[in-house]
């Protein structure tokens, strides 16, 4: 990590809810929340929780000097939608293969 960088991962006492034009991608009482430095915080949701077979996967990958690499997957009209590192830093090791939305509803 670079100086004053931080980031942590808990388990969320919250309910996670995402929602994308009206339908239920996922819902999960076992998702983890990351905090990052200069960033929002993000709920990794396990891809058990998922409604995997709405996402097409996306040949989008991004790097992140703290996380890793990220994989993206899609809807047809929300392209790269969700991420997932399958192979996390040590740091981070417990969102490896959680999947993360944009967009999330907590209740």
């Amino acid at each position: 990590m670079t100086a004053g960088h931080r980031i942590t991962v808990e388990r969320s006492n919250r309910h996670v809810r995402v929602l994308h034009g009206g339908r239920v991608l996922a819902e999960s009482d076992r998702s983890l929340l990351l905090k990052e430095t200069g960033c929002p915080d993000r709920y990794y949701i396990p891809p058990e929780d998922v409604r995997l077979e709405l996402l097409t996967p996306s040949g989008t990958h991004t790097y992140c000097p703290f996380k890793g690499t990220a994989s993206y997957w899609s809807l047809p009209d929300a392209p790269d939608l969700v991420w997932a590192y399958p192979d996390p830093k040590p740091d981070v090791a417990e969102i490896k293969d959680h999947l993360c939305f944009y967009e999330a509803e907590v209740g």
